[in-house]
């Protein structure tokens, strides 16, 4: 794949990457925009606008003429908010490449807001939140990183509290969108059956209406600091014990992010990794084991989760806690690096394979790095990865003042837990 970076007059940055073997194309459009960059008293003002950007402009009055205009020409369309961005992306038969981008800058450029929309938002937002709260297995996410991160941006929930949910109104949102919203502030990312020149010319059409003179808001820098273990407990009456385990490690920024990754796959990628083999099959203690790290621009963390039986859950703690000091104190042999760099490079091409896939790769790579690494190049930084190198990272890591454990469960006593949580 030859991917190209473009920079429109107005400042929006474009990335195009053909892919000739394809019959559709995927177009993203990803703001520097989510929950990092917001304050406690617009905390979930990201998200909440991402629902409101799919309840009309001018030109497609309604949701309902939104989806329709989609519908006819099988194409699919959604969006996403994390902590440091907000993403809207469309994916048509390229026939319908224009239709793709006419609809989308229509849906980021023109959004009406109306505050009838925004009100009936409100239910929505707040049943999404009690759905969340309501499962497990993605509640854990958000009580780890708000146990590692306290109360800061980092720390809150993406979806908001529900006071500012409650409280919301048009002008609070036209006023993000002032700020946050900016040409600078965006990547169009477009993959897939497309002449480089031609989309460029189209995205130059429908992207570069938008001027503004106001300068990006950058977020507030992350602040961390802890010297010893820290354990959240959240009591809930459920089937199954759910568990967050991770270390604090380097952003994405890092020289170490290569060999911090292959160290996730040792642990926890597939079914023939450390704990998949040594807590699921060996103990029969839960049904779902991984590992993998999580880097973003000025965090990161690797991590172990698992679901397990109520009773089970000191020795599956003992257990992860046993993998990590292992893999802290002794080198990973080479044979077992190389499988984990095969596994890593294969689930990375397979990946690759979609249109999406490859539109958010090279996106979001702008976005935060803005600078593009190719797929082989990425696979050529991870076959250079060392033995010495992941026990490197391993041992700076995992480590007792970097350890963090949140569980939810029908379980009152912290102290048995808080008793076993180091290394």
């Amino acid at each position: 794949m030859e991917q190209e970076k473009y920079i429109l007059e107005n400042g929006t940055r474009v990335v195009i990457v053909p892919m000739k073997s394809v019959q559709t194309v995927s177009v993203q459009v990803l703001v520097e925009a989510g929950s990092k960059y917001e304050t406690k008293e617009n905390n979930g003002i990201s998200h909440f606008l991402e629902h409101m950007m799919f309840k009309g402009t001018k030109k497609r009055p309604t949701t309902k003429t939104i989806a329709e205009e989609m519908d006819n020409v099988g194409g699919e369309y959604n969006a996403f908010t994390g902590d440091e961005q907000t993403g809207y992306w469309v994916k048509v038969p390229v026939q319908h490449f224009e239709k793709a981008l006419d609809v989308v800058s229509d849906l980021y450029l023109n959004s009406k807001l109306e505050q009838v929309e925004i009100d009936k938002e409100r239910g929505v937002i707040l049943q999404e939140a009690a759905m969340y709260r309501d499962t497990p297995m993605r509640d854990i996410w958000d009580r780890f990183e708000a146990l590692l991160y306290g109360d800061q941006p980092a720390g809150w929930n993406i979806i908001g509290t529900e006071e500012n949910i409650r409280t919301f109104n048009r002008d609070a949102f036209k006023e993000y969108i002032e700020k946050m919203y900016l040409p600078e502030s965006t990547v169009i990312s477009i993959a897939g059956n497309v002449d480089k020149k031609q989309a460029l010319a189209l995205v130059e059409k429908y992207f570069g209406v938008k001027k503004s003179d106001k300068v990006k808001q950058e977020k507030k820098s992350v602040v961390q600091s802890q010297e010893k273990p820290q354990f959240e407990l959240h009591y809930k009456e459920t089937e199954q014990t759910h568990l967050l385990m991770g270390v604090r490690s380097p952003d994405m920024f890092s020289k170490k992010r290569f060999a911090l990754a292959l160290l996730g796959v040792v642990l926890g990628g597939g079914m023939s990794s450390r704990t998949f083999l040594n807590i699921r099959e060996r103990y029969g203690l839960t049904y779902y084991i991984n590992s993998s790290a999580d880097t973003a621009t000025d965090t990161g963390y690797l991590f172990v989760s698992a679901g397990v039986e109520h009773e089970k859950l000191e020795k599956t703690i003992k257990l992860i806690l046993k993998e990590l000091k292992i893999v802290s104190d002794e080198k990973v042999p080479e044979k077992e690096l190389h499988k984990a760099k095969e596994y890593f490079k294969g689930k990375t091409v397979m990946s690759l394979e979609s249109t999406n896939s490859v539109a958010a790769f090279f996106g979001n790579q702008e976005l935060f790095r803005k600078e593009l690494t190719s797929s082989e190049e990425l696979l050529e930084k991870i076959d250079a990865v060392t033995v010495d190198e992941v026990r490197e990272i391993a041992q700076e890591i995992i480590q007792n003042k970097g350890l963090n454990l949140a569980v939810i469960g029908p379980h009152k006593s912290r102290e048995e837990i808080a008793k076993i949580l180091t290394f």
